[in-house]
């Protein structure tokens, strides 16, 4: 497993505009790495595990309440404390994974997420609680878009859809697992037993780093690893407009499912009387739209190309957005609705993964994706913000409107302002 490295570069050379019609070739290896499916597996438990063992908050949230003395007004900084940490180290960690390598990276960041699940133990009140939050929350920051990176560096970009769909989907498989794992382990046996599970699962995906995946052939950054010469890096990143507009859609993206989702659930608690059991079946029927739409996605767009998948994701989300709150009349419209919504979020996602690894060289590839993970969760912390006031305001209705908005903008921007390359 030699760490050193030299390899293609960027799929977009110097001078290419972003408004060409000429695409260049894409970056990355032609051949397939060795093992490909327990690189896979890998990749797709790493996004399991943390994924679950972020979404079990919310539905536990009571629970954490009732059993540390925790007010309601200080509950949520839990979540947020944790979204804010992600955002800081995600922006630290992806110049350390163009330097040193997406494996070390990885390994680094599982092991201290594990590390941080194990120590839910000792969360006794708030304050404990919050710190160990903060401590995941920073273990999440090392290890977003680095999944993602490494199927830039080890995958052709003709297979990257594949295997950004079939990873991703670990998110959705956490989404169907980690909701109703999570309220039941709690209510069991307390709020620190859920952390134990995927304290494990990430311990698993440390051994199977370790033992079966290898560093990537790529080329990494050279110049010594400075806070001036990495914030240097970004600024000159954001310069190139296709990087920029990418941001900028990935920002949308986010905002959008915000504004949308937060508050979805209360507007079917207090329109159609839906329970808390109901809604997590909700979330559990949309998971498995997920997981089933992903991988799918992915691979169609090694095909057929990704800004057309992308275009008619967002159009179509946009559609069902707005004719959620007249024609939700039932929860089962409401499954129904949902379920088409997460197929659409997935079809979305996976192909424009894959192609954001496309959009700078090898050795900033960390530096991009690490951007844009953060650069999503101040979308969605912003989308937190301005739903609120809407919901209260003006009633659930226009947070579908301007959650279709965000969507549709999204939708234009990848395809009027972002280069698709040639598969290679």
């Amino acid at each position: 497993m030699s760490e050193g490295a030299t390899g293609p570069t960027s799929a977009f050379p110097r001078g290419h505009a972003a408004g060409e019609t000429r695409a260049p070739a894409a970056a990355g290896p032609i051949t397939e790495p060795d093992r490909p499916l327990l690189i896979v597996f890998t990749l797709w438990l790493l996004v399991f595990s943390s994924a679950s063992q972020t979404m079990i908050i919310a539905p536990i949230l009571p629970i954490i309440g009732e059993e540390l003395d925790i007010a309601d007004a200080a509950l949520g900084t839990l979540v947020s404390a944790y979204s804010l940490m992600v955002g800081v180290f995600a922006i630290l960690a992806g110049p350390v994974s163009d330097k040193f390598g997406r494996r070390r990276i990885l390994l680094l960041g599982c092991g201290a997420m594990t590390g941080a699940l194990v120590l839910h133990t000792f969360a006794v009140d708030y304050f404990s609680f919050l710190l160990v939050r903060l401590l995941a929350g920073s273990a999440g920051g090392v290890l977003s878009g680095a999944a993602v990176s490494y199927i830039g560096d080890a995958f052709a970009y003709g297979r990257r859809g594949w295997a950004t769909g079939w990873v991703l989907s670990g998110a959705a498989v956490g989404q169907i697992a980690g909701i109703p794992l999570g309220i039941v382990m709690a209510v069991r046996w307390g709020v620190s037993s859920p952390f134990y599970v995927f304290a494990a699962t990430m311990a698993l995906t440390v051994l199977l780093l370790y033992f079966g995946v290898p560093q990537p052939e790529v080329r990494r950054t050279q110049h010594p690893l400075t806070v001036r010469r990495a914030a240097a890096d970004y600024v000159a990143m954001l310069k190139r407009p296709e990087v920029a507009w990418a941001a900028a859609a990935f920002f949308l993206m986010f905002l959008g499912v915000s504004v949308f989702l937060i508050y979805l659930p209360t507007w079917l608690e207090r329109n159609l009387g839906a329970t808390g059991d109901e809604i997590a079946l909700m979330f559990l029927v949309g998971g498995l739209a997920n997981v089933v739409t992903g991988p799918q996605a992915g691979k169609l767009s090694d095909r057929i190309g990704r800004k057309g998948i992308i275009l008619l994701a967002c159009i179509g989300l946009s559609i069902v957005m707005l004719l959620t709150v007249p024609l939700v009349t039932s929860l089962f419209r409401a499954y129904v609705f949902f379920f088409i919504i997460m197929v659409l979020v997935a079809m979305r996602v996976s192909p424009f993964s894959a192609l954001l690894t496309t959009l700078v060289q090898d050795e900033k590839r960390g530096s991009l994706m690490s951007l844009t993970v953060a650069l999503g969760q101040m979308g969605f912390a912003l989308g937190g913000a301005i739903a609120g006031p809407l919901f209260a305001g003006a009633g659930y209705f226009s947070n579908a409107v301007l959650g279709a908005v965000f969507v549709l903008g999204m939708g234009l921007i990848v395809w009027y302002r972002i280069p698709e390359p040639q598969a290679s």
